[in-house]
């Protein structure tokens, strides 16, 4: 892994990966609206065009081995008993399938010059279990993102199958972050009822290790103990 643009490397899972994978890349750009302790940090909101540019620029000419999309947001009072789609605001709607939908294919579009250059690409999409079938999940405008982000893997598959660029989305339940885990803490669920974060990243670094004669489109991920599994 010697090129590696992470979106969302900031906080939660996308500031784990790109921790992880900065001692194992020649470079990490970690994209993020807020500053990011790992890798080189490129200051865009990813959610306008402006910042989909400001990525590009920051790849360059040269050559991008690694595509991780590990941002994401949801709605207000979402995964809480006070969520209600009918007083959800349009802003949140709108801004929910614009940062995980119309930005990751908007982010691949531009970035995929400096992918095609590489011996082995790699794209991968963070997903979720609720844009799995039948899983229960109240979050509309999220699950219809997480569901979507699954034909962008399926679609760009066949699109890039001539470039052999390897494209996987990973679907976990909740994700032992410190933020995941103090939420579990609040409501009083035990710590594993989240997939432990290290057992994420040795996925991650599974898919990124396959040989270029590879590509696995999905993998879903729930706790043992959760719904989903």
């Amino acid at each position: 892994m010697a090129n590696v643009a992470i979106v969302g490397g900031s906080r939660g899972i996308g500031e784990a990966v790109a921790r992880h994978l900065v001692a194992k890349s020649e470079r990490v750009l970690s994209v993020s609206r807020s500053a990011s302790k790992y890798g080189e940090w490129i200051k865009a909101d990813v959610s306008t065009l402006e910042g989909v540019n400001t990525v590009a620029e920051a790849a360059g000419e040269g050559v991008l081995d690694s595509l991780l999309y590990m941002g994401g947001t949801w709605e207000t009072n979402a995964f809480t008993s006070s969520y209600s789609f009918t007083s959800c605001p349009d802003e949140d709607i709108a801004r929910v399938l614009n940062v995980n939908l119309l930005a990751p294919i908007r982010i691949v579009k531009a970035l995929l010059p400096a992918l095609r250059k590489s011996s082995n690409p790699k794209i991968i999409f963070m997903g979720a279990l609720s844009g799995r079938d039948n899983f229960p999940s109240r979050e509309v405008a999220n699950s219809a993102s997480k569901f979507g982000l699954r034909g962008v893997v399926h679609s760009l598959r066949e699109e890039l199958r001539p470039d052999r660029i390897s494209v996987t989305v990973i679907n976990p339940g909740n994700v032992g972050t410190p933020e995941v885990l103090s939420d579990l803490t609040e409501i009083g669920a035990p710590a594993t009822d989240a997939i432990p974060l290290k057992d994420l990243l040795m996925i991650i670094d599974c898919v990124l290790c396959l040989s270029r004669q590879t590509c696995i489109k999905e993998i879903d991920v729930p706790a043992m103990s959760s719904k989903g599994a």
